[in-house]
């Protein structure tokens, strides 16, 4: 190999050193995958695990959510993006956000409800995306509520950096469940049959208006009405001591159950938040209880750890039930929120 061949391939290797050394330094020494550049890529992982649980549950439950980043300067809205359907049900979903390196709050709506029962409206400012519960009239002009209501939830992240360092940036929005289910069980003491028909199950509250940061906001009453009533019968059976002995039926209990689904339950509600069972024939309450002060009865010691809200959040379904005397009154000594029971030392309501 000639001499000047051989100068020309070293300069050669050179030149290829260099523009290598060049890009690695531009790119802190990484390869992305997937990236053709050195731009700083911004993606939201959603996590919903403020659950009873304490498991992520978003891709279980979610099959909507719209992201929302604010300028906490102005608090103006500079992005949103809406995204639903199964890529949100794989654990490695993320969401892909395009803005410029800042900072910025990050709010979220989440849950087939607030496309469907809720409305968000239009807004390039933060302290409008207030979510309201969509209600019906009744005759009387009141605000109500008869059918089961699509899944809420909310999320907020504060003043977060999104650097102009290039690579991966990844930030987790956590959410807070804003619809409860709440199932009202009547059974007679004596087990005798009890028709539901006679019955009409309320809760009323005024939680049907959400800020921005998921503090509710001064609503009408609303009263929610029980969107599926229904009687049923259950056996309790003894199955024998021994391994070929037979079963022996030992009695039926009947049931009236009510199904409800209400907004977001708060503490500071405690007071206004009423439970109403209502007898048709007689033209009278069965009773009316502060639901939200029952709910808490049953926060255990396993919870004592927890705020009375940070439990409201976490328990998103309540079981109640309650027993009647053969004459639809209510015995009101005790009776059993989700499986627990709550002896009562006094007949006068909370």
């Amino acid at each position: 190999m000639n001499a000047f061949r051989l100068h020309r391939i070293r300069l050669c290797l050179v030149a290829v050193l260099a523009a290598a050394a060049v890009a690695l330094s531009s790119c802190n020494g990484f390869i992305y995958e997937d990236q053709g550049d050195c731009d700083p890529y911004y993606k939201v992982r959603f996590v919903y695990d403020m659950n009873m649980k304490y498991t992520d549950a978003f891709p279980q439950e979610v099959n909507s959510v719209t992201l929302y980043l604010v300028d906490p300067a102005t608090g103006n809205v500079v992005w949103q993006k809406h995204e639903s359907g199964e890529a949100l049900h794989s654990a490695d979903y993320l969401m892909d956000v395009d803005v410029k390196p800042g900072d910025y709050t990050l709010l979220a709506w989440a849950g087939d409800g607030h496309r469907t029962h809720f409305s968000i409206p239009e807004a390039q400012q933060h302290r409008l995306l207030q979510c309201t519960l969509l209600r019906e009239r009744a005759d009387d002009n009141s605000a109500v509520v008869t059918h089961d209501i699509d899944r809420l939830y909310h999320g907020k992240l504060e003043n977060q950096d999104f650097p102009q360092e290039q690579g991966v940036h990844v930030y987790t929005v956590p959410l807070i469940k804003n619809t409860n289910d709440v199932q009202v069980v009547l059974q007679h003491i004596s087990g005798a049959p009890v028709d539901h028909n006679k019955f009409v199950f309320t809760i009323s509250d005024e939680n049907g208006l959400m800020d921005w940061d998921n503090s509710l906001m001064p609503d009408e009453k609303i009263t929610y009405h029980a969107w599926s009533v229904r009687s049923g019968t259950a056996s309790i059976g003894d199955e024998g001591s021994g391994e070929d002995a037979p079963s022996r039926a030992l009695g039926e209990f009947s049931a009236a159950v009510a199904e409800h689904t209400v907004a977001r339950l708060m503490e500071d509600h405690r007071n206004t938040c009423r439970l109403t069972v209502y007898n048709k024939e007689k033209g009278e309450p069965v009773f009316s209880i502060p639901m939200i002060q029952y709910c808490l009865l049953v926060k255990s010691e396993h919870h004592r750890d927890m705020t009375d809200q940070e439990y409201l959040d976490r328990q998103d379904s309540y079981s109640m039930v309650f027993f009647l005397d053969e004459g639809d009154r209510w015995i009101d000594t005790h009776i059993f929120i989700n499986s627990w029971k709550i002896v009562i030392n006094s007949s006068k309501p909370l």
